[in-house]
């Protein structure tokens, strides 16, 4: 599979979970109104952008028609960028922007080790994991949400590095990876995450990377992964979400 076709895949995934029809077009954002969108918490903004174009979601037609005329004339790769964003439009919190990677077969650069292990996604030590580590690291790796095996290394009984994926719309495989604290710096994210990459693949799925951290980033980069995108959501100012800033 080319990028051009990792690009394509990733655009239909982003415009299904936009909930109503959109499409990138490599002229200007595409703004459309959508209180289902899974771009963004609801009531926000979402914006995606994947290549030279990109996409939004808001939660009502005042609140698009705003975005549209504050954002058409930016690249989509400045759409996502919170200091442009937040010179045009009320921006009272932002979540983002996390970059958007994908993988296939024949880029896939895995990481052998015959010390990981599949365990079930609920299995009680991945509970325990969870529950070590800092919760913003918990949340931020959504390692509970995964529907795969967990791919886990231990240290005696103790799970110290977890990886799954949760299956998303058009067949894709959303990645999530944990290391406990003290055991970073030794490579197990990678090695984790190889296998449950591995899994994915072999089920005919399009292994997808969401990452804010830089360290996570470079993970997915030694894996074989293509950055093509980024996401970002916006909550604009309530008071002034009707009027946009000049």
């Amino acid at each position: 599979m080319t990028s051009d076709s990792l690009l394509e895949r990733a655009r239909r995934l982003w415009a299904d979970l936009a909930g109503t029809p959109v499409a990138f077009t490599e002229s200007a954002i595409e703004v459309v109104t959508s209180p289902q969108s899974l771009l963004c918490p609801p009531g926000w903004v979402g914006i995606v952008a994947l290549g030279r174009a990109a996409i939004a979601t808001a939660p009502d037609n005042a609140t698009a028609e705003i975005v549209r005329h504050a954002l058409s004339d930016l690249p989509a790769t400045t759409v996502v960028d919170p200091a442009a964003v937040r010179g045009r439009l009320p921006v009272a919190e932002t979540l983002g922007p996390a970059t958007l990677a994908y993988c296939d077969a024949a880029g896939f650069r895995p990481a052998q080790s015959g010390a990981v292990e599949a365990i079930p996604a609920d299995h009680p030590d991945m509970a325990a994991l969870l529950a070590r580590v800092p919760a913003e690291d918990a949340g931020e790796s959504g390692l509970a949400d995964i529907t795969s095996p967990a791919f886990v290394v231990r240290t005696g009984p103790d799970v110290i590095a977890a990886a799954g994926y949760h299956a998303w719309p058009r067949r894709t495989a959303h990645l999530s990876v944990l290391t406990a604290p003290a055991a970073r710096g030794r490579e197990l994210g990678r090695i984790v995450a190889a296998a449950a990459v591995t899994h994915a693949l072999n089920a005919g799925l399009l292994p997808q990377w969401r990452a804010r951290p830089e360290a996570s980033r470079r993970v997915a980069q030694a894996l074989g992964f293509h950055e093509l995108g980024s996401q970002l959501s916006i909550n604009l100012t309530p008071a002034d979400s009707t009027t946009q800033r000049s």
